[in-house]
């Protein structure tokens, strides 16, 4: 009997956290946000219970990840004391949803070759619009006693957005190294341009093109011997790897230039996307609201022990 009324306690508290953390998250965000946060975080939870049951724990598990990712906005505002903006809230949490839920749960990436695509870019302009924020916050600190100017604030930034981009290329040829996971999306193209030597014997250093390119693989899947036959070549990886850094690139542009008119007070578009530091009042009214959520738990704690 015992054992049975404390695992009771322990699902009764952990509820209660989650209660406790989602009055957090909504606490003082537009509605809308709000709605948009809960009919996510229910649709994914679903995914994850009949992962579970049809007993794919791998994509149970891009379940929990996604979950984890939804916080971000959360931990920014209370750990990080920043002001996180709903528009690019609400794309946090679309991009979470999008990348793990529909990408590759509902296998998305196979299904609209764009799919991948799409991400790339609007990672590229996110990550750039974070890497403005952070330069604008130092550039408007009179603590730093430094000015820069329009263009290079946004020069910063996409490098920023580059980085993260060329980051994220590493982490995707280590686990496909590492775990044979195709994370750099193999296709097969029917054109090589090459000045190998075995097709090009001459050995001069001009191209050949070789279309309609018909390919053979041997090797084992599973420890039994197969055979493929397919019109093109298997590219590994190297030009969806290229194809991501273009469009980051296109992502980090498009709001680096947004970024300079919002400086130059020509467009407020970009201010929807850049997180800002709390000023102190908003700390400290975020920490009255603490203390009153406590207050409140501590009352209900009481009621309830009666």
């Amino acid at each position: 009997m015992g054992g049975k009324s404390e695992k009771k306690e322990k699902k009764q508290g952990l509820l209660r956290r989650m209660l406790d953390e989602f009055n957090s998250y909504v606490d003082g965000r537009p509605k809308r946000i709000v709605v948009f946060y809960i009919i996510l975080r229910v649709l994914v939870l679903l995914t994850l219970f009949h992962q579970a049951v049809i007993g794919n724990y791998y994509n149970a598990m891009l379940c929990v990840l996604t979950l984890v990712l939804f916080m971000i906005p959360a931990f920014a505002d209370r750990k990080l004391k920043v002001n996180m903006p709903s528009l690019l809230e609400a794309v946090i949490l679309m991009f979470a949803f999008s990348a793990e839920i529909l990408g590759e749960i509902q296998n998305f990436y196979g299904t609209f070759h764009s799919w991948d695509t799409m991400l790339h870019t609007i990672n590229g302009f996110m990550m750039a619009a974070i890497g403005f924020a952070m330069i604008d916050v130092l550039n408007n600190n009179p603590k730093f006693h430094f000015t820069a100017s329009p263009i290079f604030v946004a020069f910063v930034a996409f490098c920023f957005s580059m980085t993260i981009g060329v980051l994220w290329e590493f982490f995707e040829f280590s686990m496909e190294y590492f775990f044979h996971i195709d994370m750099q999306r193999d296709f097969i193209y029917n054109t090589i341009a090459t000045t190998h030597t075995v097709i090009n014997p001459s050995g001069a250093n001009s191209a050949v093109v070789v279309d309609n390119v018909k390919s053979v693989i041997s090797g084992t899947v599973n420890g039994v011997p197969q055979t493929f036959q397919y019109d093109g070549y298997l590219d590994i990886g190297i030009k969806d790897t290229m194809k991501d850094l273009m469009v980051n690139c296109l992502g980090a542009v498009v709001f680096s230039l947004l970024g300079v008119f919002y400086i130059k007070g020509r467009g407020h578009f970009a201010e929807k996307f850049m997180p800002t530091l709390k000023t102190q009042e908003e700390i400290e009214a975020d920490a009255s609201r603490s203390r009153e959520q406590r207050k409140k738990k501590t009352v209900n704690s009481k009621k309830r022990s009666k």
